[in-house]
């Protein structure tokens, strides 16, 4: 029996080991000034999103912050049941990031006080916390009137296989361009010589 037991023990333990072992540090930039929303996972830039902070009136803190409560379907007692979808709350005050249905305000200040995001953007954020811990997450908030403005605390790096997407992703885009303004060519020269 105790042999069993210590087994199990052993197996358990070896489980939750290696699930702290896959959490990532992940930090969740924020910059007042810019709109802009950097996620970082182990010191690599994974996204950048343009976010919607504090309108005149209504402050969206700046400072370090870790989150302490995940609702992924949570609605606004203070401001008439409105959505905030995959909530990730980061203040006592009630200051969240969260999806938000405004979108066309994302990139200037609108909320409440809270970090708006695209709700795709909001389900993503959400997972990755959920996934790596609240633990293992913290929040930057920068751009106020007596901080630097910069959301990062050190610049990140750019993960070799993410600048090498976004490269090959411009590659194409140019190529088909050109394709066009060849075609483009060619029918106007053919036109030009009569259409032989």
């Amino acid at each position: 029996m105790k042999k069993l037991l210590a087994a199990a023990l052993f197996v358990s333990m070896s489980i939750a080991g290696a699930s702290l072992a896959a959490a990532k540090a992940v930090v969740i930039s924020i910059n007042k000034i810019s709109q802009k929303m950097t996620v970082s996972v182990d010191g690599g830039v994974e996204y950048v999103w343009p976010v919607s902070t504090g309108a005149a009136g209504y402050t969206t803190p700046s400072g370090s912050f870790r989150p302490f409560r995940l609702e992924k379907e949570h609605f606004s007692k203070e401001w008439d049941d409105a959505p905030m979808p995959h909530s990730i709350f980061f203040t006592g005050q009630g200051h969240a990031i969260h999806g938000s249905y405004h979108v066309k305000s994302l990139g200037r200040r609108a909320s409440h006080g809270c970090v708006r995001l695209a709700p795709a953007n909001a389900a993503k954020l959400f997972s990755l916390v959920q996934k790596n811990g609240m633990a293992n997450t913290r929040v930057v908030v920068r751009g106020g009137f007596f901080d630097t403005g910069f959301a990062s605390i050190d610049p990140p790096k750019f993960r070799a296989s993410k600048v090498e997407k976004i490269f090959k992703e411009q590659k194409k885009k140019i190529e088909k361009k050109l394709n066009q303004a060849n075609k483009k060519k060619k029918k106007r020269n053919f036109l030009i010589l009569g259409g032989l």
